[in-house]
């Protein structure tokens, strides 16, 4: 495991970001865990959070023209995520949508630059693949090119078939996925934990249930 997913992990369980119990997904599925990344809204926990996105968009090397954040998780992730890239000295324009379409003033549902070029789209987490749906399509509508697709914890879900979401992406929009940790990131880390390890065998069943 590399410094910035140990770090992401710790920073989410201590913001309760990440957290363990029984949740229904926007999929319908029953969890033994979710993260929301809007509880690590605090100034220093967000920021830390962000510059694991930014170490882990470095360490793949990726190359794209303009950051994406779906609303509405994304719209921070992405923003502070550029804000840490320009403070580099590397400038990236951000873009974002509304949920609603705006009939005046600028119109539309996109804020900040056309997501035109090749895009990074950045949000907190892939489960059935659905938000990711909705947001590539977005960006194709306003003749952008999906590039990479961004996330901080990659639950290796079935989506619509017995493939991944991960995989079904990626086919079917030629998108890459990359997060900064999985699920089995996730088993890894409780099993090597003793204040984790009583959900490590729920996560497991999970895997076995839901993974892909």
């Amino acid at each position: 495991m590399k410094a910035y997913q140990e770090k992401f992990l710790k920073i989410a369980l201590s913001t309760e970001a990440l957290e363990f119990g029984d949740f229904t997904l926007k999929s319908g599925r029953k969890s033994p865990y979710f993260f929301n990344a809007a509880k690590m809204l605090k100034g220093g926990s967000i920021s830390e959070l962000a510059l694991c996105y930014v170490e882990a968009i470095k360490d793949r090397g990726l190359d794209f023209d303009i950051i994406y954040g779906p609303a509405y998780k994304g719209i921070f992730i992405g923003s502070i995520v550029a804000m840490h890239f320009s403070q580099s000295g590397i400038e990236y324009p951000l873009s974002f949508n509304r949920k609603e379409v705006k009939d005046h003033g600028e119109g539309g549902n996109i804020i900040g630059p056309k997501p035109d070029g090749n895009i990074l789209i950045i949000d907190d987490v892939l489960s059935a693949g659905t938000a990711a749906k909705e947001s590539i399509e977005i960006i194709k509508k306003n003749g952008g090119v999906p590039k990479f697709f961004v996330i901080g914890l990659d639950r290796q879900e079935k989506g619509s078939s017995s493939l991944s979401a991960r995989v079904q992406l990626e086919s079917a929009y030629g998108v890459s996925v990359v997060s900064i940790v999985n699920l089995d990131t996730l088993i890894s880390f409780t099993n090597k934990s003793s204040e984790y390890q009583k959900y490590l065998m729920e996560l497991q069943n999970y895997r076995e249930l839901w993974g892909a």
